[in-house]
């Protein structure tokens, strides 16, 4: 799914950071190093937003943990409200290339588009 930047419920955060940063993701193909960026920022706001539940064991094998669930809606916009807020309160501006605040921004685009976050 493509979001577009009207997409998606009204005054939700998402849609703004989506209008600003989804095209950012066709740069995929042309930047395997962004890919891998991008999608270490996506696992570390996956992880912050989904708790973990304990795997089924194998055995001889040590306990590991895996994601329950899905990313939802409203967990990622809690995230981009407190994200995007604490960028203010810094003067963070957006900078031609890649930095920490712009590779999350974009990871949470690559989220909303993977989980379809902006369907009505």
């Amino acid at each position: 799914m493509d979001a577009l930047p009207h997409s998606g419920p009204p005054g939700c955060p998402l849609v703004g950071v989506a209008a600003t940063y989804m095209p950012r993701l066709s740069e995929f193909s042309f930047e395997p190093g962004l890919v891998a960026a991008v999608d270490q920022h996506a696992a570390a706001v996956r992880d912050a937003l989904v708790p973990p539940v304990p795997a089924p064991r194998r055995p001889g094998t040590g306990s590991r943990e895996e994601p329950y669930g899905m990313v939802r809606r409203e967990d990622l916009a809690d995230y981009v409200l407190g994200f995007t807020d604490w960028l203010s309160e810094t003067d963070w501006s957006e900078p031609v290339g890649y930095d920490f605040a712009a590779l999350r921004l974009t990871a949470v685009c690559w989220l909303i588009r993977e989980h379809d976050l902006l369907a009505d």
